[in-house]
């Protein structure tokens, strides 16, 4: 008698025997290749996870040598970002059927010459393109580079280390992206936003040919209907989301035609693939991949974090400069207590999720990260970093920390190797998307307070007759006006990300049932069948 398991689809035997044979070629490599290997994955994903926040203090140095008209100058940001958004699944499914290494580092080298090629950018166009081309090699390296975990670090407190690297580069990549982009604008120039990514590049991707296992190549072909209807489909939905939120002045952009047809355009692209996903017999994203509970659960709560995390970042990072007067590097430096505690907790959390399972950790952490951003959302004009700033952000880093470890861990329990890539790539999905959420919803609740608060004070200074103020008190009373504007709204931006991290609390609550049994590899279903 012989069944499959319904999870990897695999028969049960062979999903024994390729577990078995994973963890021999993984703890066969002595303990110095497996810190060498770690050093390779977490350097690859900060250098990606940062190039999406590093050129974003550089944009008005960027606008001002290469010519960038104001409405231009954000696609800086977005090609990246679409490009690497749309294409993530493709790259992680890429990786497994091609071979995990050889696409991790085929990805690498893309980004590396293309960060190269934008540096010696002379005209907008030509860094556009070498941003399009940075987040085609992103999106081929950062779904495998935590394959590559799965796959080369043994179950158990090896891969529970590693996975707390991976977590901290992940999430405290924003940051440093800031801090980085602060120095080399400060000391440097613009273009070593860009060079930076080439000598760390050529490093990795030397070292990753003598350090990770290359996977096996399988049989099948790539799902070029699902590849084009799911590639398209996201891009379209970031797209739409970037344009979405409500500007500065508190002007809605919501029923811009352009957001509309990309949102619709993404529904009905989205909804295709799910159609093509099902009926394909190589799907893109095969259904056993969604069909645990678990690590659906999983890629929802990813989405959420995403929301709550990019947002925070955007609109403290706008705050600690207009309303502060912080500098780029003195805002970067600021989030240095954030990345310090994200590394601090993912560590802990990487040594307690064997002892007390994924599930507690994940709904201390969004406890704990839901009360971190209440507490930012108290924040006003008038108050101090170390009075207003550092606690709620060192608070809302450990609960990041805390949740992302076990995050990592949920999403690869029980996967098929043969499904590695692709239940990887939708973790990173879940992340881009959401980040692409939080700042079209963030923005427009934000911004839309700002508008509404700048309104209400100046209505209340005419009634007091301040339009016969002049000078410098009439510079002073503005600004005064901006910046308690700009609080305003910002702490409504924070209250909403508060109430993303309560989502995530719940469909922890709800949805994530795994157990110790099941993070330390033992899988009943994949037990042989009399």
């Amino acid at each position: 008698m012989s069944a499959t398991s319904p999870d990897t689809g695999t028969a049960p035997g062979t999903a024994v025997s390729a577990r078995a044979a994973a963890a021999a070629a993984s703890t066969a490599q002595p303990p110095r290749r497996l810190g060498l290997a770690l050093a390779v994955i977490a350097t690859a994903q900060l250098m990606i996870v940062l190039d999406s926040s590093i050129v974003n203090v550089a944009l008005p140095h960027i606008q001002a040598a290469l010519g960038f008209s104001d409405s231009s100058l954000e696609w800086v940001v977005n090609a990246y970002t679409l490009a690497f958004g749309g294409l993530l699944l493709l790259g992680g499914r890429s990786g497994d059927l091609l071979g995990r290494r050889r696409i991790f580092i085929a990805g690498i080298a893309v980004f590396t010459l293309a960060s190269l090629a934008g540096g010696f950018a002379t005209d907008p166009a030509w860094l556009l393109t070498a941003r399009v081309i940075q987040g085609i090699g992103g999106a081929m390296a950062a779904p495998t580079a935590l394959s590559l975990i799965a796959v080369t670090f043994p179950e158990g407190p090896p891969r529970n280390r590693a996975l707390g690297v991976y977590a901290a580069m992940s999430v405290a990549g924003a940051a440093v992206g800031l801090i980085a982009g602060g120095l080399l604008v400060s000391y440097l120039s613009w273009r070593w936003v860009m060079f930076v990514n080439v000598p760390i590049g050529l490093v990795v991707a030397a070292l990753a040919t003598r350090v990770l296992p290359e996977s096996e190549r399988r049989t099948g072909r790539f799902d070029l209907p699902g590849a084009i209807t799911g590639s398209l489909g996201i891009a379209a939905l970031v797209y739409g989301l970037s344009n979405a939120a409500t500007s500065v002045s508190g002007v809605s952009h919501w029923g811009d035609t352009k957001v509309i047809v990309s949102l619709v355009a993404a529904v009905v692209l989205l909804v295709a693939f799910g159609f093509i996903e099902v009926r394909s017999k190589h799907a893109l994203l095969p259904m056993r991949v969604l069909r645990n509970r678990d690590r659906s659960g999983a890629y929802l709560i990813s989405l959420c974090v995403g929301t709550a995390l990019f947002g925070m970042f955007f609109f403290l990072t706008l705050f600690v400069q207009d309303v502060w007067g912080y500098s780029p590097l003195k805002a970067g430096l600021a989030f240095l207590p954030m990345v310090a505690t994200i590394m601090a907790s993912s560590g802990i959390a990487s040594q307690l999720v064997a002892r007390v399972g994924a599930r507690p950790l994940m709904i201390t952490g969004a406890s704990i990260m839901t009360g971190g951003m209440i507490w930012l959302s108290r924040i006003t004009e008038h108050s101090s970093y170390a009075g207003g700033l550092l606690g709620p952000m060192m608070l809302t880093a450990l609960g990041l920390g805390l949740v992302f470890v076990p995050l990592s861990l949920v999403s690869l329990t029980k996967v098929g190797n043969a499904d590695a890539g692709i239940a990887s790539s939708m973790l990173n999905v879940g992340q881009q998307v959401g980040g692409s959420i939080g700042l079209a919803v963030l923005g427009t609740v934000a911004w839309s307070a700002v508008a509404n608060s700048l309104r209400s004070q100046a209505a209340a200074a005419a009634k007091a007759g301040a339009q016969h103020v002049t000078g410098a008190k009439a510079a002073a009373l503005q600004k005064a006006m901006t910046d308690h504007a700009l609080a305003t709204g910002f702490s409504k931006g924070f209250l909403v990300s508060a109430g993303i991290a309560v989502l995530a609390l719940i469909i922890t609550l709800v949805a994530i049932r795994v157990t110790r049994k099941d993070l330390a590899g033992v899988d009943p279903m994949a037990a042989p069948v009399g």
